[in-house]
């Protein structure tokens, strides 16, 4: 079976959300959501990273929400900003989930590239915590505290602005050009990002505060779960022109596989058939070449295609992979290795 390494889930609100029960739903599933072990291990995969993101008191699982979601064209009001203090609670649940899941023995917090691939090798999940949004990060002392808990990943924004930058809302047809850059404190972040090795994901950010981290950082630039803008005009998605600054630093974008981020049309409803997938990799492979392309699925997080509706349906895009003439080692490179080298040549040792 393939190797899978994913860019993106939000199965942590689901371990929150079961409580005391958290373990056993991780372990034995409980027939809901999109990941747990048992469906993890029939779909071949290995690792990935796992989102700490507090939500909006007002989400958009409302019936006018999701009315205009599957309705374009639509515009959703940015979500209003959450303080530190409130931010905190919801982030600190879900990152002692993750330790929680550790202790199960299944899955292993990896903070450096060679634990990821011991884990690997070791038939444990390589979960890497990863934050996004980082309302629950005040500070550089925080980042630091974070740091030394296990964080290797963040995404300056979801949707919501920060006190570092500012997201995309939800809008279809729209281009991320929305918003002004990084704020003072954001450039810092950056830099402090850079040196602790600390991977930034460029996923929801908006375009000038996407430009002034790549005039930034040090690191190859990433997008954890973004689409192709041209193939999707979604404000979420990357531009071809974001896809060139990507490629010029040796960077990857994770495939994202929510339905409305690759239909044409914008829709928020199930994918008919995964070919739309294929035509996203291909194009973003055309400017970003075989080593920068990869997996960002948003299990747990957004509608998937109804033929990858958990992970335990992970072969059937392999096997769409395959019948687009891909080779075995194109795939592995899609799957797994590309998000490996891209962590090698951005995190520093432990």
């Amino acid at each position: 079976m393939t190797p899978i390494f994913d860019g993106h889930n939000d199965l942590l609100q689901r371990i929150v959300a079961a409580g005391a029960g958290g373990q056993d739903l991780w372990l034995n599933g409980n027939g809901r959501g999109h990941l747990d072990l048992p469906r993890i291990r029939k779909g071949g995969m290995v690792g990935g990273f796992f989102a700490i993101w507090v939500p909006s008191p007002a989400g958009l699982d409302d019936d006018e929400s999701l009315r205009q979601l599957e309705n374009p064209p639509f515009r959703l009001p940015l979500p209003e900003p959450i303080a530190p203090d409130a931010a905190l609670p919801h982030a600190m649940a879900q990152a002692a989930a993750l330790l929680s899941l550790e202790r199960t023995g299944t899955l292993r917090v990896v903070r450096d590239a060679a634990d990821l691939r011991d884990a690997i090798a070791q038939g444990q999940i390589a979960a890497i915590m990863h934050m996004e949004g980082i309302e629950a990060i005040p500070d550089m002392d925080a980042l630091h505290l974070w740091h030394r808990m296990g964080l290797r990943s963040l995404g300056p924004v979801w949707s919501r602005n920060t006190r570092f930058a500012e997201g995309v809302p939800f809008a279809f047809p729209a281009t991320p050009d929305i918003g002004a850059g990084l704020s003072a404190d954001g450039k810092r972040l950056v830099a402090e990002c850079n040196k602790l090795g600390i991977m930034l994901d460029l996923s929801h950010l908006n375009e000038a505060g996407f430009d002034d981290v790549a005039a930034l950082s040090d690191a190859p630039l990433v997008a954890s779960h973004s689409c192709a803008h041209a193939l999707c005009e979604s404000s979420r998605n990357l531009t071809d022109r974001q896809l060139e600054v990507i490629a010029q630093s040796r960077g990857l974008v994770g495939l994202n596989f929510a339905s409305s981020f690759l239909r044409k049309d914008g829709r928020r409803l199930p994918l008919d058939d995964l070919d739309v997938m294929i035509r996203h990799m291909d194009h973003m492979m055309g400017i970003l070449g075989e080593d920068g392309v990869a997996l960002g699925s948003d299990f747990d997080g957004a509608l998937m295609p109804a033929d990858l509706a958990d992970a335990a349906a992970l072969p059937n895009l392999v096997a769409a992979m395959e019948k687009a003439g891909y080779g075995q080692e194109l795939i592995a490179k899609i799957t797994h290795r590309n998000w490996i080298s891209a962590l090698e040549r951005t995190w520093k040792p432990t």
